[in-house]
């Protein structure tokens, strides 16, 4: 319940932890490549239609803007404001010969700019010039201000779910009117912060026993090779989890460095009806699936570079703490530590050490829904993570210390059918992400009607040719398709 002045709404200490983390080299937002498909008698011009879009969908999530606290003494608010779309939606040349080269390289320079912080934090890039003849736009929005199930969220409220045709200057007044309120003055925050980080306190205190807990149980998941052995003997489920026993740190590979702000980016789509035949008839689950396939790319991967680690890499995965129907734009996620079983070439049998691996995690996380909070006092907290942020780039500790993951990976369950910008049908919904130093690659993937969109952002001093490793996703998906399935992959 939100006690503060209407208009303001205090930041979760999640959240600003997003904002105090960013540096020049390390941007915190997440973002979107989206393609459409134009009727055949289209006219009119794409940018003007989003513009539209926006003006009659504009939800108070992109009118939040941050008020900051006097000398970073805890995190900032955010009041509603203003919205200017000429400063928020801008036109982008893709150079000739517009093909997917040119679409991924545009996208990737475009993620590389941090968002300016005196305005809401999201901008959208409305991409001309492709060859194919479809529209495309690149968007991106603040970490601090949603999550990837958030912003599912966010696109059911913005996107149609069938042709409309779209008529300027209307718009859609009600609950998502904007509310206007003077910026905050420096005693107000002051005192807002203070009243909220007193709640917080006593908040936190009761829950940091199972904190602890949890993020023990969380690392123990990774599990290093204890399962993979176990898979390799035919070990069952039981006998794999239970062998789970010690936090494995990951083995040190090219992808994990510290990094520069240049960023590289790639995209790809399977059938999601295939990842979920394999899972069938493999009794696995999608993410089960999902996880061997991106380990089978990695093995291709590393591979070309050198000796492929002996030790198996290690995913962060995102886990979602949301309870079901929830829909709210606050971050709510935490992280753990799950095993790729790289080490074992059979992809049956790295599946099945993967099952394990994720069996394990699964079971921890169930408990950190209760355990784990993701808000939590603000008080000095700016500072103190913004400074260690800095220092933790500039010292180069990623590159002493061993990494505890090789990769980021999130899998978002994302809309299940076609969506609508006027009459331009949706035809692909990749996720572009965050790198941090250390672990220059993530892997994020997304379904969206019927088909599972992959997009790979990387660090481009980490993976270079972000471009290969895509096509590695595509041939390893391709591999374990064969086996489980027992068929080859069809090709467009």
């Amino acid at each position: 319940m939100n006690t503060f002045t209407p208009g303001m709404e205090p930041l979760s200490g999640l959240d600003g932890a997003f904002l105090a983390l960013e540096t020049p080299a390390t941007p915190m937002h997440v973002g979107s490549l989206h393609t459409f498909e134009m009727p055949p008698d289209y006219r009119g011009d794409f940018l003007t239609d989003a513009k539209t879009m926006l003006t009659q969908r504009m939800v108070p999530l992109l009118r939040r803007r941050l008020a900051n606290m006097p000398l970073q003494l805890a995190n900032p608010m955010w009041v509603q404001g203003e919205v200017d779309l000429d400063q928020h939606i801008v036109r982008v040349e893709i150079p000739a010969p517009g093909q997917r080269a040119q679409l991924e390289a545009v996208v990737a320079g475009l993620h590389a700019d941090l968002l300016a912080r005196e305005r809401p934090l999201w901008k959208m890039f409305v991409l001309d010039g492709l060859a194919s003849g479809e529209k495309a736009y690149y968007f991106k929005i603040h970490h601090a201000m949603l999550d990837g199930h958030a912003a599912t969220a966010l696109a059911a409220a913005l996107f149609d779910t069938a042709p409309v045709v779209l008529k300027t200057g209307t718009r859609k007044r009600g609950a998502a009117a904007q509310l206007r309120s003077r910026p905050p003055g420096a005693l107000r925050l002051v005192a807002a912060a203070l009243r909220r980080d007193a709640s917080q306190y006593v908040k936190l205190v009761r829950v940091l026993p199972g904190v602890a807990r949890t993020l023990a149980g969380l690392a123990r998941s990774s599990g290093g090779d204890a399962a993979a052995s176990a898979a390799n003997r035919g070990a069952g489920n039981g006998k794999a989890a239970s062998s789970l026993t010690g936090m494995a740190f990951a083995p040190r590979t090219p992808i994990n460095v510290a990094i520069t702000r240049e960023r590289g980016f790639a995209f790809e789509a399977v059938p999601l009806a295939d990842i979920k035949a394999m899972a069938s008839a493999c009794d696995a689950t999608v993410n089960d699936v999902v996880l061997t396939v991106c380990g089978g790319a990695l093995r291709r991967y590393l591979a070309r570079l050198g000796p492929l680690p002996k030790k198996s890499l290690i995913a962060s995965m995102a886990i979602s703490l949301r309870d079901k129907g929830n829909t709210d734009f606050h971050t709510q996620a935490t992280l753990s530590l799950v095993s790729l079983a790289t080490r074992i070439k059979d992809p049956l049998k790295r599946l099945q050490a993967v099952r394990s691996h994720t069996t394990a995690t699964k079971a921890v996380a169930r408990h950190a829904k209760t355990a784990l909070p993701t808000d939590f006092p603000s008080i000095g907290a700016p500072w103190l993570i913004g400074t260690l942020a800095n220092l933790y780039g500039r010292a180069g500790v990623s590159e002493v210390l061993p990494p505890l993951a090789n990769v980021l990976i999130s899998n978002v369950p994302g809309p299940a059918m076609p969506l609508y910008v006027g009459q331009a049908r949706m035809t692909g919904y990749w996720p572009v992400s965050i790198v941090e130093h250390g672990i220059g690659l993530n892997i994020t993937l997304m379904s969206y009607a019927g088909q599972l969109c992959v997009g790979f952002t990387a660090a481009r001093c980490a993976v270079p040719n972000v471009r290969q490793l895509a096509d590695d996703f595509v041939a390893a998906y391709g591999e374990l398709r064969q086996a489980a399935l027992g068929t080859p992959q069809t090709t467009d």
